[in-house]
């Protein structure tokens, strides 16, 4: 609770700043690109070479480690805390280690300083130097020391032992891709396979025979049949008519007597006479 306080007051003190307070050049603002394990090798590099100037270094964390590992023990090691409580606080050289506790805390740090900063900066913090600069306004120039460069990346992994193509050769097969789509096509032939005869269960009989379609059992069940003629047998108790057939009472009358294929209707409808009328020009 009592850092998020320290932090809150320094926000509060930081929204209150202005921009003009910032009074080093462009020019004269830079980050040195450096792997983590060898800022402390550069900070000692950039204080021997810069001795006649009023250096600070700022840090975030760690600033005993930082002390300790100097060669020049009068250079003055602050961290952000320090610096935002001390307002007098200036110097020429402003050496910032890492990256702040929050972005705006860097603006801090470069209003303390009259002519120069530079910032130690790993690669794994290049993501966060992105907000840094939406407060400045303006991107920070990066250089490179010799020496001190970032670690190369490891080379891909060769996939199934092969190595990876150069671009002379990736333009070749390209090439050899493009001229083969552009040929003629060539005749395809197809291996034409014998059609497999339909077999299921209800080839099979029970007793397990393959039965033979040709000469199926069945092969007259739609052949037409001599029909013997219906015959009317009597009445039953009700007076319901019996034929031998099933279908009696649709060929015979209640009486039993045979029906006739067409029945004449019994009522006719009337007749109509129409007499042709005569053209008018008879008339």
């Amino acid at each position: 609770m009592a850092n998020m306080a320290i932090i809150l007051k320094i926000l509060l003190g930081l929204y209150q700043m202005s921009e003009t307070q910032i009074s080093i050049k462009p020019n004269n603002h830079r980050i040195y690109k450096c792997p983590s394990d060898k800022k402390i090798e550069l900070l000692n590099k950039i204080i021997s070479e810069n001795l006649h100037d009023n250096i600070l270094v700022v840090c975030s964390k760690d600033m005993q480690i930082i002390k300790d590992a100097l060669t020049n023990k009068e250079i003055k090691v602050i961290e952000d805390r320090e610096l935002i409580k001390d307002k007098e606080l200036s110097c020429d050289f402003l050496i910032s280690f890492d990256m702040p506790i929050k972005n705006i805390v860097y603006m801090a740090r470069i209003a303390k300083t009259k002519e120069k900063a530079v910032m130690l900066l790993d690669e794994s913090e290049q993501t966060e130097l992105y907000q840094i600069e939406m407060l400045l306004g303006r991107a920070i120039k990066q250089e490179i020391i010799e020496g001190f460069e970032y670690a190369a990346p490891a080379p891909k992994e060769e996939v199934y032992g092969r190595k990876p193509l150069t671009k002379v050769q990736i333009k070749e097969v390209a090439k050899q891709r493009y001229e083969a789509k552009t040929q003629e096509p060539k005749e395809k032939t197809y291996d034409k396979k014998p059609k497999r005869e339909y077999e299921d269960k209800k080839s099979y009989d029970k007793a397990g025979t393959k039965k033979d379609f040709k000469k199926s059992d069945s092969s007259d069940k739609w052949a037409k049949k001599n029909k013997t003629p219906n015959k009317f047998l009597g009445k039953d108790d009700n007076g319901k008519p019996i034929f031998s057939g099933k279908s009696g009472e649709r060929n015979h009358r209640h009486d039993g007597t045979p029906r006739d294929k067409y029945d004449a209707p019994k009522k006719v409808g009337k007749k109509i006479n129409i007499k042709a009328r005569k053209p008018k020009d008879e008339e």
